[in-house]
C-alpha cells in the first residue's frame, strides 16, 4: 500500500515538473527548401540560352541572301493585246498620236498651194520728228542813257580836256587816279561827255574850275596829256 502511493506520487511529480527545470532543445532554422532551388536555377538556365539562341539568329540572318539583283524578265515589258476592246476614240492613229508615240511621222506638203514670192510686211509710218521748242524771247536792249551835259565853266575858270576814253567808266577811273596822284587837280569838277568821231563814240573827261589853266600846263610838264578847251 505504502509503494503504490510512493509510485504514484513520482508519477504525478514527473507529469507536473515545472518548465524552466527542462533543457532546451535547439530548433532547427528554417532555410529555402530544395525544390525551390532547383527550379531557380532551371529558370537561369532558359533564360541564358534564350538571349544566346537570339543573338546566334541575329547575327546568322542575313548570311542565307546572295545578294544578287534581280534582274528584269526578256522581252518586251509591255504587250499589247490582240484583242484590245474598249471604246474607239476619234483620232486615233493621227499624227500627233503616232508623234506621242515615238514613231517619226511622213508629213505631207502641198508646195503649190504656199504663195512663192515672200509677204511681206506693211511698212511702219515714220515717226514724225518732235518739233523744235520755241526760242526764248530777246528782249531788246535798252537804248542807252543819254549823257550828262557838261556842266558849265565856273565863273572866272577855264575848261581842260584830260583825255578820251572808250567808255565812260574809263573816264571815271582815269579821274581818280589822276586827282589821286596831283593833289591840285582835286579841287577842279570833272565831267563826261561824249562825242561822235568816224561812227564811234569817244568819252571826254575834261575838269574846270579857277586856275585850271594853270592846272593844265602843271600836268603837261608832268608829263600828262591836257589840254585847255575853253
Amino acid at each position: 500500500m505504502g509503494e503504490d502511493d510512493s509510485d504514484d506520487a513520482l508519477q504525478a511529480g514527473g507529469e507536473d515538473r515545472l518548465p524552466w527545470l527542462e533543457a532546451v532543445e535547439e530548433e532547427d532554422a528554417e532555410g529555402p527548401s530544395i525544390a525551390k532551388l532547383v527550379a531557380a536555377i532551371v529558370i537561369g538556365l532558359v533564360a541564358i540560352g534564350v538571349i544566346v539562341g537570339g543573338l546566334f539568329w541575329l547575327g546568322n540572318r542575313g548570311q542565307d541572301a546572295t545578294g544578287e539583283v534581280i534582274a528584269a524578265p526578256q522581252g518586251d515589258y509591255k504587250v499589247r493585246p490582240a484583242d484590245p476592246g474598249g471604246m474607239n476614240v476619234s483620232g486615233e492613229g493621227d499624227v500627233s498620236a503616232a508623234a506621242s508615240a515615238g514613231r517619226q511621222p511622213q508629213g505631207n506638203l502641198n508646195v503649190n498651194a504656199v504663195p512663192e514670192a515672200p509677204v511681206t510686211a506693211a511698212p511702219r509710218p515714220a515717226t514724225p520728228a518732235p518739233a523744235p521748242a520755241p526760242a526764248p524771247p530777246v528782249a531788246a536792249p535798252a537804248p542807252p542813257a543819254p549823257p550828262a551835259p557838261a556842266p558849265a565853266p565856273a565863273a572866272g575858270g577855264a575848261t581842260i580836256q584830260l583825255g578820251a576814253f572808250s567808255s565812260g567808266a574809263s573816264a571815271n577811273g582815269a579821274w581818280t587816279s589822276l586827282s589821286g596822284r596831283f593833289r591840285y587837280l582835286a579841287p577842279l569838277s570833272h565831267s563826261v561827255a561824249t562825242a561822235e568821231v568816224n561812227g564811234r563814240t569817244y568819252y571826254r573827261l575834261r575838269a574846270s574850275g579857277p586856275g585850271a589853266s594853270d592846272v593844265c600846263r602843271r600836268l603837261r610838264a608832268a608829263g600828262e596829256t591836257c589840254a585847255i578847251v575853253n
